[in-house]
């Protein structure tokens, strides 16, 4: 369920820094990476980095199974929190 949630939440969101996903979801850096790594490993998601930064994003293209699967998820009626971002406000300490 969480790592859906994720998927949803940054297909809506766009790229995000890990300090964000963190913050908008209340969950502790150490178990957030782990959905984060799983999700990148199975193809589903990008990680750009800038120095210390890492911003998660959508995998694109996505390939005919993780496109249908991400449309199926889109149709979902999931309780996403909101938005909270750390890295614009400079309060980010990841």
């Amino acid at each position: 369920e969480t790592r859906i949630k994720l998927l949803a939440f940054l297909d809506k969101h766009g790229p995000l820094c890990v300090c964000d996903l963190q913050e908008s979801f209340g969950m502790i850096q150490s178990r957030l990476s782990r959905h984060l790594k799983i999700l990148k490993e199975g193809g589903f998601l990008r990680v750009d980095r800038c120095g210390t930064w890492a911003h998660y994003s959508i995998r694109t293209p996505l390939d005919r199974f993780r496109s249908e699967a991400l449309a199926e998820i889109r149709c979902l009626e999931l309780d996403l929190p909101p938005l909270q971002k750390l890295s614009k406000s400079g309060d980010c300490k990841l």
